[in-house]
């Protein structure tokens, strides 16, 4: 699975952005869609996760109720609303696909298995 994000940016404080996330190649039949993060200096980290029907979700707590995650499943895409930015969510943003259950609450990088390229996100306080 090739996966392709796109929509990260420089944005101020309060400001919203909307990541997207293709995914091509052989895709499984039924998989599981994400979205971590990696700051300089941390570890990645776990920030929303869907399932193929798109019916479970689940997040981080420093995003709950600001961020929002989605897909279209018949275009292979998820994408991640992003509101209310702080500069804390400063990041490069890695889309991710694995096993229908690894979006069942899972957050740990080992539960997916496919990873894209990573978009800068940079929020300016």
């Amino acid at each position: 699975v090739q996966l392709q994000a796109s929509g990260g940016g420089l944005v101020q404080a309060g400001d919203s952005l909307r990541l997207s996330c293709a995914a091509s190649g052989r895709t499984p039949r039924r998989f599981g869609m994400g979205w971590f993060r990696q700051s300089p200096g941390k570890e990645r980290e776990f920030v929303a996760s869907i399932s193929w029907s798109g019916l479970s979700t689940y997040y981080a707590d420093s995003v709950k109720g600001r961020f929002t995650i989605s897909r279209d499943s018949a275009k292979n895409t998820v994408y991640l609303q992003m509101n209310s930015l702080k500069p804390e969510d400063t990041a490069v943003y890695y889309c991710t696909s694995g096993p229908d259950y690894s979006a069942s609450g899972l957050t740990g990088v080992t539960s997916f298995d496919s990873w894209g390229q990573g978009t800068q996100v940079t929020v300016s306080s």
